[in-house]
């Protein structure tokens, strides 16, 4: 193995090694990115959290997209074929000089209003599935770029294995949420009448249950509904109602 080889190999257990520790997003991408840059070398990266999205990117360095970069973005990047490939194309690791010669890229409006004042002749741009945000499948992009020479094969090889770890581990921290189990319809019952103002007693009686039957089902739903008691119950029902929430058969 070259010299080179063994540096960009010694380069991606870095990432590996940061990746196989990380036990909270938030704390794991400022110190990821530097990483990721040296990596795959570049001039800068750019980490958006979704793909395709508004959502504020990271930038290494900080600060990197300005409002009317970002705006000029949003407004130009759909005629953009790296960026159609790595928000709604497969995502693989690809260079612009594989999509487009360097004419078709400088012809492009997103060329002066973005990638111009970010020296951002070459580029290497790739995304990945990345748990769940807000219940939602989510993927993240990762665009690398630099103002001299194109990147290099290696350095597409080490994306790509790259991305399959960094998936995994993203994947890991952001879990989907798990469904909350369905509200019997003995549940249901009890918490309509609970809604309405009734006490235990009431409702035990109006439904041919003992108190203590009442007490369970409200147990329950407390930790269906992710409420704490009484009145949270009885908000939550009001707000939700039974046709909001899943009932068991």
């Amino acid at each position: 193995m070259s010299a080179a080889a063994e540096a960009g190999l010694r380069r991606i257990l870095a990432v590996v090694d940061l990746l196989i520790d990380a036990v909270d997003e938030d704390t794991l991408v400022p110190a990821l990115l530097p990483l990721l840059l040296g990596a795959v070398p570049g001039d800068s990266i750019i980490w958006s959290p979704r793909a395709g999205s508004a959502d504020r990117p990271l930038t290494l360095p900080a600060g990197l997209l300005t409002p009317d970069i970002r705006e000029a973005f949003a407004r130009e990047s759909a005629a953009d074929s790296l960026v159609t490939h790595t928000t709604l194309g497969p995502g693989t690791p690809m260079r612009r000089s594989t999509l487009q010669t360097p004419g078709a890229f400088h012809a492009l409006a997103a060329y002066a209003d973005v990638y111009r004042p970010l020296n951002a002749e070459q580029q290497l741009a790739m995304s990945f599935p990345a748990g769940y945000a807000a219940g939602v499948p989510r993927k993240v992009c990762v665009a690398i770029s630099r103002s001299g020479s194109d990147f290099s094969d290696d350095d597409v090889a080490a994306a790509a294995l790259l991305r399959t770890r960094l998936s995994r581990v993203l994947n890991r921290l952001a879990p989907p949420t798990p469904a909350p189990s369905p509200v019997t319809r003995r549940e249901s019952a009890v918490l309509t009448l609970l809604a309405r103002g009734l006490t235990n007693q009431q409702i035990a009686r109006r439904l041919a249950i003992s108190p203590r039957t009442v007490d369970k089902h409200l147990e329950h739903a407390y930790a269906k509904l992710q409420v704490g008691g009484r009145v949270e119950a009885a908000n939550a029902w009001l707000t939700r109602g039974p046709a909001a929430l899943r009932l068991a058969p």
